[in-house]
């Protein structure tokens, strides 16, 4: 185990030293595709200047434009293995671990989006293995003053439905910071951090649930125009965005 995390962070490293040495500061995931970098994996991008940030970038392509490499991930969940009821503060600056579960922040998502318009996609797994995506020509993210307020448009089913545009227009919400519509909290009532509304179609940052369960209602990481279902939990999802065409 040792003997791995110090390759792991070797790795990093050596990753960061070449940026730094070639000067190369890579604003997105998209600019590293663009630079010849296909291999998908974890790598250092610069949204707000000269600090990294890190990344695990995803370079697939199918052969249609939309879908070419360089997705810029900013929430993955793939195994329980990070507890996503946290406060605004780590909600702000983001969470995790880039090699497993990780929220990249909202601060970084604002920095991305703030001047290029981005596309996002989101990519679901039940436990059954079955798979659907939802994708949205424009994807943003406001800045802190006013919330981290998305902006999100331009649906494109890929079998999983639309549960974004219902939280389009809102404020980011955790336990310590209410901004939903809703006379409660809804990140109280449903264990999470999200652009809550009254309260949700989609709850991607509350409870993994491992399946299905309801013995506590709508807790879970639910995608519910999939699944019409508020106690189905996803097994991994994964939310990206890259640079519009």
């Amino acid at each position: 185990m040792k003997q791995t995390m110090k390759v792991f962070v070797a790795v990093l490293l050596s990753v960061f030293t070449a940026s730094v040495v070639c000067g190369y500061r890579p604003f997105d995931c998209s600019e590293l595709y663009k630079s010849g970098r296909t291999a998908s994996g974890i790598y250092s991008i610069y949204p707000a200047g000269d600090v990294p940030v890190w990344v695990h970038c995803d370079m697939i392509s199918d052969g249609k434009d939309e879908d070419k490499g360089g997705w810029t991930v900013i929430q993955r969940r793939m195994d329980g293995s990070i507890n996503f009821y946290q406060p605004w503060r780590k909600y702000t600056i983001g969470f995790g671990t880039t090699e497993s579960e990780y929220w990249l922040g909202l601060e970084n998502m604002y920095q991305l989006t703030r001047n290029r318009k981005y596309m996002l996609r989101v990519d679901l797994e039940d436990f059954q293995g079955r798979k659907g995506f939802a994708q949205y020509s424009s994807f943003s993210v406001g800045p802190e003053a006013d919330g981290y307020k998305l902006q999100v448009s331009g649906f494109k089913d890929g079998g999983a439905g639309d549960s974004l545009s219902y939280h389009n227009g809102q404020k980011f919400s955790t336990f310590d910071k209410d901004q939903d519509n809703d006379s409660r909290n809804c990140a109280r009532l449903y264990l999470g951090g999200y652009w809550y509304n009254q309260c949700y179609r989609s709850n991607l940052n509350g409870v993994y649930l491992w399946g299905e369960d309801d013995t506590h209602f709508a807790i879970g990481d639910v995608w519910h125009t999939w699944k019409k279902n508020y106690a189905m939990g996803m097994k991994s999802i994964s939310m990206k965005i890259k640079a519009a065409l």
